[in-house]
C-alpha cells in the first residue's frame, strides 16, 4: 500500500493529515513483512504503528499482546467508538464473554484481537486461533519480555508459542523504555528474521528535569505549583497520601483531586474525566494513573516519592508537554529517601518460606485442594483475605507478585468489570412488553437512545450517564436494570471492582514448590542495580541530569541539556554579573510576543535567566512601567 493510501486511512479514523516521526517508517517495515521493533518515548504515538497497518489489509486479524487489562479495554474502547471492529480475551473473562468474543472473530466482525500474554497458555486458545486469519502480530510493553526489563512479566515468554503458530507473519515489538541490552534481549526472545530497529531519540527537548532537595516535601508542591500554571500530575506511592495530597492543596485553594487503583471505576472515569476537561487541575496519583492518558498540556510532572527505576520515571516524567510547550519534570528528594529506595528492594522479595505460605494461605482462602483449580477464576478480595490470615498487605502483594513470576498464581488487580447490558428480547418483543415500571420502561428508552449494538453483544454502560439522561438517581437506575432483567427484556451484568485471582495451574504441595533463582536472585539485584541507577540520577550532581539519564538508555553522545538544574546551576556560576536593564531587555521582547502573558517559570526558560536574574529584571520592569504583575501572571503595558 503505498502512503498517500495510509495517510487517507489516517485521516479517516483519527483526523490527523500527517504521521508523527518514525510512524511511517515502522508501517512501511510492517507492510513489507519484516519482523520490526519500534522504542518510542512515551507520547509517541506507537498504537498508530499497528492501527493503520491493520486496517490497511482487506481481511484478517491484527493480534496485540498487551500485560494490562485495563489498557487492554481503553484500546479496544477507543477503536470501537471509531467505529473499528475489536475485541479482547484475558483471564478475567466469564466463559459467556468468551464466546461471544469468538463468535465475532470468527463471523469477521473484529480486525483487532487483544490478548493478555496469560491467555497464550491455553491450549483451547491457541486451537480456536488456528481458524483465525492473522496478518500481524504486536507486541506492546515489548520491555515485559526481557529478563532485563523493569517490568518482566514471565508470561510474555508464551509469545513465542504464537510466533511458532504462526511463523510466516511479521511481528511488531513497541516499547517506550528499553536500553540497548533489552532491545537486544526483546529481538532474541521475539525470534526476529531480518529485523528492523527503529529507535527514536528520548530526549524531550521542551521538558526542564529539575531535582528539588525537600525537607517539606508538601510545601515545595505548593510552592511549585502555585507559582506555574496548566495542568499537573502528582506522582506518590501510597493511596493514603494521594488523598491527603489532594485535600491539602484543595484547602490552599489549588483545584485537585485524587486517583488510585482502590476506587471504583465510575469514580475513576469521573475524575479522569474531569482532569482532562481542565474542570480539574491536578491530578495526585499512584502510577496506576497515565497509562494510555494522552492529554498534550499537561505543564508540570511532579514525584513527590521517587519511582524505583529510571524507566519507569521517564514514563511518567514524558506525560508532561507532549504539545512540544515548555513543561517541568521536578523529582523531590529527601535525605531519608536513600534508605526508603533500598529497603524497598528488601521489602520486594519476602523470605521463601512467606511466599510459600502465602500461596497455602491463597488456596485455603479461594476454598483450592491439591491438585485441583487448573484455570480457575475467583473474586479475590485482598483486604479481607490479609485481615483473615494477619498478614502485612504490602508483604502480602509482594509475594502474591512472585508467585505470579514463578507461574502459581495470577493475581489480576487491574480488573475492574464495567456495566454491561445486551438485549436479549427481539426488536418485535420488545412492542409488546407488559407489567413493566414507568421507571424501566423509561430507563429501557435512555439506553436504546444512548447506546448502539445492544441486540447484537454486551455493551459498557454508565449508571451515572443513564441517571444524568433520564433525571432518575443512580441507585433507582440500578433497580430498574434489574427488573428488565427479571422481565427477560435485558442481561445486566453489573459492575464489580474485586480483583480476580486466575490459577494457570492446578494446586501443588507446598513442599514442592520452586522458587527459580531467576524469579528471586536475579531479579533482586536486577532491582537493586536500578535503584543505584535512580539514586545516582537524583543525588549527583556532577553533570547534566538529562545526559546522564540519555546514557542510561544508550544514547552516548548527547550534549548538556541547558534546561535541567545542574545546567542552570553551572550556568549561574559561570555567566558574568548582568544588569537588570539589560536582561530586561530580553524580558519585554518576549511579552511583548506574547500579549496574554506569562507566568515567571515560563519567561526564565525563554530567555535563559536564573532565578534572581529573573527577579531583577522583571522588578526593573514593573517599577519602570513596561509591565504589569496580576494573579501569579506578567503582563506587558
Amino acid at each position: 500500500m503505498d502512503d498517500a493510501s495510509l495517510l487517507a486511512i489516517l485521516g479517516k479514523y483519527w483526523g490527523y493529515d500527517s504521521f508523527r516521526p518514525l510512524q511511517l517508517d515502522i508501517i512501511r517495515s510492517v507492510l513489507a513483512g519484516h519482523d520490526t521493533l519500534g522504542l518510542m518515548p512515551t507520547g509517541g504515538g506507537k498504537s498508530i504503528t499497528f492501527q493503520v497497518p491493520g486496517l490497511s489489509f482487506e481481511t484478517g486479524v491484527t493480534i496485540v499482546v498487551t500485560p494490562l487489562i485495563s489498557l487492554m479495554k481503553d484500546q479496544v474502547d477507543n477503536l470501537r467508538r471509531r467505529h473499528i471492529k475489536a475485541v479482547y480475551f484475558h483471564s478475567g473473562m466469564t466463559a459467556k464473554e468468551t464466546r461471544l468474543s469468538w463468535e465475532s472473530l470468527v463471523n469477521d466482525r473484529a480486525r483487532f484481537l487483544y490478548v493478555s500474554p496469560e491467555r497464550l497458555k491455553n491450549e483451547r486458545f491457541l486451537l480456536e486461533l488456528r481458524r483465525i486469519e492473522i496478518k500481524l502480530i504486536v507486541v506492546d510493553e515489548a520491555h515485559c519480555i526481557s529478563q532485563w526489563g523493569y517490568d518482566f512479566r514471565p508470561a510474555y515468554l508464551n509469545i513465542k508459542v504464537l510466533r511458532r503458530l504462526k511463523p510466516d507473519i511479521p511481528v511488531l515489538a513497541l516499547t517506550a523504555t528499553a536500553t540497548p541490552k533489552v532491545a537486544e534481549d526483546i529481538a532474541a526472545r521475539l525470534e526476529f528474521r531480518n529485523g528492523n530497529v527503529f529507535r527514536k531519540s528520548f530526549a524531550r527537548d521542551n521538558i526542564s528535569y529539575l531535582v528539588r532537595k525537600a525537607d517539606t516535601k508538601i510545601n515545595d508542591i505548593f510552592h511549585i505549583l502555585s507559582r506555574t500554571t496548566g495542568t499537573s500530575i502528582v506522582y506518590v506511592r501510597s493511596r493514603k497520601r494521594c488523598r491527603e495530597i489532594a485535600e491539602y492543596l484543595t484547602s490552599c485553594g489549588i483545584s485537585a483531586t485524587y486517583y488510585h487503583a482502590g476506587l471504583d471505576h465510575a469514580l475513576k472515569e469521573e475524575r479522569q474525566n474531569a482532569w482532562q476537561a481542565d474542570a480539574v487541575r491536578v491530578m495526585v496519583a499512584t502510577n496506576a494513573f497515565g497509562m494510555g492518558i494522552d492529554k498534550p498540556d499537561v505543564r508540570v510532572v511532579i514525584h513527590f516519592d521517587m519511582p524505583p527505576s529510571l524507566e519507569e520515571y521517564y514514563q511518567e516524567a514524558g506525560r508532561a508537554g507532549r504539545d512540544g510547550l515548555p513543561s517541568f519534570a521536578v523529582l523531590l528528594v529527601a535525605k531519608s529517601d536513600q534508605g526508603v529506595m533500598r529497603r524497598r528492594v528488601t521489602e520486594a522479595f519476602p523470605p521463601r518460606d512467606i511466599i510459600k505460605k502465602t500461596y497455602e494461605r491463597v488456596c485455603i482462602f479461594l476454598h483450592v485442594s491439591i491438585g485441583e483449580g487448573f484455570e480457575k477464576l475467583s473474586e479475590f478480595d485482598i483486604d479481607t483475605f490479609c485481615v483473615n490470615f494477619n498478614l502485612q498487605q504490602k508483604q502480602c502483594r509482594n509475594s502474591l507478585r512472585l508467585l505470579s513470576q514463578a507461574g502459581y498464581l495470577n493475581f489480576i488487580e487491574d480488573y475492574d468489570s464495567r456495566s454491561r447490558v445486551k438485549i436479549i428480547c427481539t426488536r418485535e418483543e420488545l412492542y409488546n412488553i407488559r407489567d413493566l415500571s414507568p421507571e424501566a420502561d423509561l430507563v429501557l428508552s435512555t439506553l436504546l437512545r444512548m447506546y448502539t449494538g445492544l441486540f447484537i453483544d454486551y455493551v459498557y454502560v454508565s449508571e451515572n450517564e443513564i441517571a444524568r439522561a433520564s433525571g432518575i438517581d443512580s441507585r433507582r437506575i440500578y433497580e430498574a436494570l434489574l427488573e428488565l432483567s427479571r422481565h427477560k427484556v435485558a442481561s445486566y451484568i453489573p459492575h464489580s471492582g474485586i480483583p480476580l485471582m486466575f490459577f494457570p495451574t492446578a494446586r501443588e504441595e507446598t513442599s514442592a514448590m520452586l522458587i527459580p533463582k531467576s524469579v528471586y536472585e536475579e531479579r533482586r539485584e536486577i532491582m537493586s542495580q536500578r535503584v543505584e541507577k535512580m539514586l545516582d540520577y537524583a543525588y549527583n550532581s556532577s553533570g547534566c541530569r538529562v545526559k546522564r539519564m540519555l546514557a542510561y538508555f544508550g544514547e552516548e553522545n548527547a550534549s548538556d541539556c541547558g534546561k535541567c538544574d545542574v545546567c542552570r546551576d553551572n550556568r549561574r556560576k559561570k555567566a558574568p554579573p548582568a544588569s537588570p536593564a539589560g536582561d530586561a531587555e530580553s524580558v519585554a521582547r518576549f511579552l511583548r510576543s506574547c500579549p496574554s502573558g506569562a507566568t515567571a517559570p515560563i519567561i526564565g526558560l525563554r530567555c535563559s535567566l536564573d532565578a534572581p536574574r529573573l527577579s531583577r529584571a522583571l522588578s526593573f520592569l514593573c517599577n519602570e512601567g513596561f509591565a504589569e504583575f496580576r494573579d501569579n501572571i506578567y503582563y506587558p503595558l
